[in-house]
């Protein structure tokens, strides 16, 4: 967030009017905490009888000439167009600038088509988003963090800049402060994983799992590297049920990882499916929430 305030080294540093979703309410307490730069706004959250949204945007003519920003959380379809009424309407306040940082891209996944018919919503979400009013400074700044596919970029307009930044810094530094991290390997769930982040961890040893079909299941293999002896930390970008992450882990434990960890920048875990994760089955697990940031501890 502190990024929207600091653009440009040699010029002053930009005060920044932060505004929030109900949602984001903590978070945006912690980022204006750590900085001067930010300085939190207020709006009052409210439905008519009929449930749709009865939105005021408090102190809109002190805003005027301002750099305003909006954190988002498109948490579920039913939060979504409350949201976007804000955001449409902060940037028409004569405001200096407008970003919207909006973490998590949530329907980043459906972003191909694999047979006519198929809706990619990526692109639908990118083309509401691409109609954000221009404000007095320009076209939107939008960051989102570990978009599931790089080249979604190019699904937004002229109206909006893209901006993609990744939490892997943020792990990285972590794992530097761990007392095994002369032995730390990171593990790819797939070839998709592998290609978004390997450039990222290329100062890591790394293992590159793969699903094969066999029969009616589809089966987690190591495609290369060793785990033997390490301490495996598994890289994605999201989960949803965790399947995919228990499996690997299964497998590389089988293959001599000395202890198994997982890092995702998005943990969605529908119908709590999280709860899987606090369980003890096969060995301890444990879970750690850092913002939507997740770290599985899967001790084996």
């Amino acid at each position: 967030m502190e990024a929207i305030a600091k653009t440009n080294t040699n010029a002053p540093k930009k005060q920044v009017l932060l505004f929030y979703c109900l949602e984001c309410e903590e978070l945006a307490r912690k980022v204006a905490a750590n900085s001067d730069l930010i300085t939190l706004q207020s709006i009052n959250w409210r439905s008519f009888e009929d449930g749709f949204p009865n939105l005021y945007i408090n102190n809109a003519h002190d805003i005027r000439g301002q750099h305003v920003a909006f954190l988002a959380s498109f948490s579920s379809p039913s939060v979504i167009f409350e949201q976007l009424s804000v955001i449409y309407a902060l940037p028409r306040l004569f405001v200096a600038s407008f970003s919207l940082v909006l973490p998590f891209f949530p329907t980043a996944t459906f972003e191909r088509m694999d047979e006519e018919g198929d809706v990619a919503t990526a692109f639908t979400l990118a083309r509401i988003l691409s109609n954000i009013p221009i404000s007095r400074g320009g076209p939107t700044s939008l960051v989102i963090y570990d978009i599931h596919a790089l080249q979604e970029r190019f699904y937004f307009g002229d109206h909006v800049l893209p901006l993609f930044e990744t939490g892997i810094p943020l792990l990285k530094q972590r794992l530097r402060q761990l007392p095994d991290s002369d032995k730390i390997i990171i593990a790819f769930p797939d070839d998709g994983a592998w290609k978004r982040f390997h450039n990222l961890l290329d100062d890591f040893p790394t293992v590159v799992c793969n699903k094969v079909r066999e029969g009616d299941k589809r089966i987690v293999r190591i495609k290369e590297g060793n785990p033997a002896g390490c301490h495996v930390v598994i890289v994605d970008d999201l989960v949803q049920s965790g399947g995919t992450l228990i499996e690997c882990q299964k497998v590389l434990a089988a293959h001599g990882a000395a202890k198994v960890s997982a890092y995702v920048t998005h943990g969605v875990f529908p119908k709590r499916s999280w709860e899987r994760f606090t369980h003890k089955n096969d060995g301890n697990l444990s879970v750690s929430f850092q913002g939507s940031c997740i770290c599985l501890f899967l001790d084996h």
